[in-house]
């Protein structure tokens, strides 16, 4: 359980996941190199790449992708990380995870149903939206953002 795992050791994940957040590519991507597992995950289901994507972070994001990092992994609320980035309007980010095979069909709601939903046609292009994605009904506002 968490409560046997050593405050030293949290520490430390908690300094990662602000990384992600923060964009310190360098002392992250050494720390995956050095063995942290690119699909960590914080008490919320938010992997590195979820807070790396929804703070609009694109090299980072491209290089948790290159050191195996799941794209397509969903958080506790079935939200992908790929829909945390169209949410936030990163276009550069949905690009990257895009080219990173990441399904825009994925997730709950989807990233084409998020674009749909906040009118992103411009990331609808970039995520190959097709006509019958566009008949799929649009889901509710999505519960709160990652952190």
């Amino acid at each position: 359980s968490a409560q046997d795992i050593p405050q030293a050791t949290l520490d430390f994940a908690h300094r990662m996941f602000d990384a992600a957040r923060e964009n310190d590519a360098e002392l992250l991507l050494q720390a995956v190199d050095a063995g942290l597992p690119p699909n960590l995950t914080n008490d919320k289901g938010n992997t590195l790449l979820m807070l790396a994507a929804y703070n609009g972070h694109a090299p980072l994001v491209s290089g948790l992708l290159a050191r195996g990092a799941d794209g397509g992994r969903a958080n506790d609320q079935g939200q992908s990380p790929l829909a945390g980035a169209v949410f936030k309007g990163h276009a550069d980010v949905v690009r990257v995870l895009v080219a990173g095979g990441v399904d825009p069909r994925a997730g709950t709601p989807t990233a084409i149903q998020t674009a749909r939903l906040f009118k992103r046609d411009d990331l609808l292009a970039l995520m190959g939206a097709t006509e019958e994605d566009m008949k799929e009904p649009v889901p509710a506002v999505p519960g709160p953002p990652p952190h």
